[in-house]
């Protein structure tokens, strides 16, 4: 399905995953979403834009404003050429970190989201697609 609208918006600083979530939100606005729905998808957003800096040494986020009959959507995705994530269900499961957080990012992303892929690939880097629709 065409996007409606498509954009990227860099991550390499914390002043970057402040503006991704400028912009998811504004999208999700755009889309009509609740306020509830428009949380949900901000969260996993800033979550994601972060771990892209932190684990991932910067990358990109994708977005798309989509449009599937009366249905509206916001697509995300997360692009990092960073070490990749060797062990991918290992990484899902709370708790587990490899970093000083709580180890929630990448399974509570999954949870806010009506979409989620992951791939990666150990020294290539990780792509994480999020969706959310109305």
């Amino acid at each position: 399905m065409p996007a409606l609208k498509s954009k990227s918006v860099p991550l390499k600083t914390e002043t970057d995953v402040v503006q991704a979530r400028q912009q998811v939100r504004a999208w999700a606005t755009e889309a009509k979403f609740s306020l509830v729905d428009q949380t949900k998808l901000v969260t996993a957003a800033s979550e994601l834009a972060r771990n892209t800096i932190i684990y991932g040494g910067g990358g990109e986020m994708r977005m798309e404003l989509l449009q599937e009959g009366v249905r509206m959507g916001v697509r995300l995705h997360f692009i990092d050429r960073g070490p990749g994530i060797p062990d991918i269900d290992k990484a899902l499961q709370d708790g587990y970190t490899t970093g000083s957080g709580l180890g929630l990012g990448l399974g509570g992303a999954k949870r806010l989201s009506n979409e989620f892929d992951i791939r990666s690939k150990p020294g290539e880097g990780t792509t994480i697609m999020i969706g959310r629709w109305k």
